[in-house]
């Protein structure tokens, strides 16, 4: 294969692993190395954009028969949980039982093998399920269209966070895993060029106003900004990346994006 071909079909290998790694569609993937694990996890967004128009799609259509914001909301989350297999929101729980256990590092991670969820893992996931729920209600609430905008600008800047985890200089917790496998694959270009265009989604929420549509792109730094403070704390804790790090940060994210985009309003 020529130097001007392979990237295209590394790109091509990279979206299908994407797909196959962050939702539930099934996609058959006939290459996989760290090159296009680094298309892969580069993409990432784009594929929360993707998950994002359907749970958007949700909201609005429960809206229009008439359902209430708040379950609106209720719905278009639960759709995100099902979309992904809910292995974010799993990761968010085992990040946060090793992180609560307060145990070393290989302590830890040894808890965040479990198939189990304990206290620390199941407080964890009420409230930022809560959270997510109420603030996508008050997006939807204001107007459909600024749920939309809110919703998907929180969604892409989830999986964005992901992207920046899996730039250079940010280690693997373990030799085997996802962690491992797509550690420090991502371009630093690569995750800017994400993070320049993920904030242009906010636009949608124009009829809003501009204020809204400021504080909605504003969510995305906001949001990256958490979950990087997060990655960091994991390094410290458990020495680098793993594939419950990398879920638990797009929930991170996500939930402030969201949290960002309603005190905009």
């Amino acid at each position: 294969m020529t130097a001007g071909i392979r990237p295209l079909a590394d790109g091509a290998d990279g979206a299908r692993m994407a797909v196959g790694t962050l939702t539930v569609i099934p996609v058959r993937v006939e290459r996989v190395d760290r090159a296009v694990a680094g298309w892969a996890m580069a993409l990432a967004p784009a594929v929360g954009l993707v998950i994002g128009v359907a749970a958007a799609g949700v909201l609005l259509l429960a809206g229009a028969v008439g359902l209430s914001p708040l379950l609106s909301a209720a719905l278009a989350v639960g759709a995100l949980a099902l979309l992904t297999r809910g292995l974010h929101l799993d990761g968010l729980a085992d990040l946060a039982d090793g992180l609560g256990s307060a145990r070393p590092a290989d302590g830890a991670l040894d808890i965040m093998k479990r198939s189990d969820i304990g206290p620390f893992g199941v407080i964890t996931l009420v409230l930022v399920l809560l959270i997510q729920v109420l603030a996508v209600g008050r997006l939807a609430e204001a107007a459909p269209l600024t749920g939309v905008a809110g919703l998907l600008t929180a969604v892409a800047a989830g999986r964005l966070a992901i992207t920046w985890a899996c730039t250079p200089r940010v280690p693997a917790a373990r030799p085997e895993g996802l962690g491992a496998f797509v550690a420090g694959t991502v371009p630093w270009w690569a995750a800017g060029l994400g993070t320049a265009v993920v904030p242009l989604l906010a636009f949608l929420g124009w009829a809003e106003g501009g204020w809204f549509v400021l504080g909605c792109a504003l969510a995305v730094p906001v949001g990256l900004a958490i979950a990087l403070g997060l990655l960091r704390h994991a390094r410290r804790r458990l020495g680098g990346i793993t594939g419950d790090v990398l879920g638990a940060l797009s929930e991170t994210a996500t939930t402030a994006a969201l949290l960002t985009g309603v005190a905009a309003l």
